[in-house]
């Protein structure tokens, strides 16, 4: 690599499985020439568990409040990410942040991570607060992804991620289509999480399940399935629509996951039927019950990649959004969120 770019990558989703950290480094004349050089995962405390899955709800100080702490927490566990590597060459760190709010409709998208103050406790440039400027120019702010899979991973038809929700992107008519397709383990966790698992491993307590068919029917057939992109899915949606959907049947938790998997199972394949072109990453490819169910709608394989591609993908293209604000290139596309234009969008801090 002639020309490296060095970057150190963070995202956190909202399955709050933990703070994905990469370092990373990118050609600068190449961008398909990038390397993963150390990765991690950060598990949370109870209590940052807590407090991030409550957060929609807190008042306008505490979440003011939440934004700082939240920040040094991320400025902490990166200064012992670069000390337990032994890191000394960063260009910037580029961060996600968490989010709190995602109504876009509203002209509302919340990324908790205080930029200046990770900034100011690592020494370092920080890249950050991605879907705002989106939002403001009357995009959803989502997907964000689809401009790496656009010019890291064009060799696949479709891009699907299985985190908290699944998403999707793939190029239609020469332009780059994307949008949130279900939820997957932010519904999974949280039925398991009843029965005192932490998440449903492989998808074990799903596959003893039965499928209701009433239930699956109904989820099927929400609005938000009919609706034409761009279209993306947030944590409130859930706990208003889905979760009251589901509760009504007062079901066996494993009939729930069992039809629940079967559910996402169905909206995946009905968009990716028959191709076997298909990158699939995010912590649902561990669930190997879904992934066969998902076989199952294809009609097709499905190859899993290498595990460090699947579990810090969505790190490793925040770090290139980075990369691509830094350089004032275009990292967010029209065609997939629904902004006025495209745009090179997020927030830059220096160390103050």
């Amino acid at each position: 690599m002639q020309n490296p770019i060095y970057i150190i990558g963070l995202m956190s989703g909202t399955s709050l499985d933990g703070i994905d950290v990469i370092y990373t480094k990118f050609d600068k004349e190449n961008y398909k020439n990038f390397e993963i050089i150390f990765s991690d995962t950060i598990k949370y405390s109870t209590k940052w568990k807590e407090d991030l899955a409550n957060g929609i709800s807190f008042s306008q100080e505490k979440l003011k409040q939440l934004d700082v702490d939240y920040g040094k927490l991320l400025a902490n566990e990166i200064n012992n990410f670069i000390s337990k590597n032994k890191i000394t060459k960063i260009d910037f760190i580029a961060s996600h942040g968490h989010t709190i709010f995602h109504q876009p409709e509203k002209g509302i998208t919340l990324q908790i991570g205080n930029g200046q103050e990770i900034s100011n406790q690592t020494n370092t440039k920080v890249i950050c607060d991605f879907r705002t400027q989106d939002v403001k120019l009357g995009g959803q702010g989502a997907p964000l992804v689809p401009v790496g899979d656009e010019l890291l991973f064009s060799n696949y038809k479709y891009c699907i991620n299985l985190g908290g929700f699944a998403n999707v992107s793939f190029k239609e008519e020469n332009k780059r289509i994307a949008f949130d397709v279900c939820p997957v383990n932010i519904v999974l966790n949280y039925y398991v999480q009843k029965i005192g698992l932490e998440y449903d491993d492989k998808g074990t307590e799903a596959s003893k399940g039965n499928i209701n068919s009433e239930l699956l029917k109904e989820l099927n057939s929400l609005d938000f399935y009919d609706k034409k992109p761009p279209k993306s899915l947030g944590l409130e949606w859930v706990k208003e629509i889905v979760f009251p959907i589901i509760d009504k049947y007062n079901l066996p938790v494993k009939d729930i996951l069992r039809t629940f998997i079967e559910h996402i199972a169905f909206q995946i394949g009905t968009i990716i039927k028959g191709s076997s072109s298909v990158l699939i990453t995010g912590g649902g490819v561990f669930n190997s019950f879904l992934i066969s169910r998902i076989e199952y709608y294809t009609e097709k394989n499905i190859d899993i990649p290498v595990k460090q591609l699947i579990e810090y993908k969505e790190a490793l293209i925040f770090a290139f959004l980075g990369l691509l604000r830094s350089k004032n290139e275009v990292n967010c596309l029209k065609s997939v969120t629904g902004a006025s234009k495209n745009h090179s969008s997020g927030e830059i801090f220096l160390p103050k």
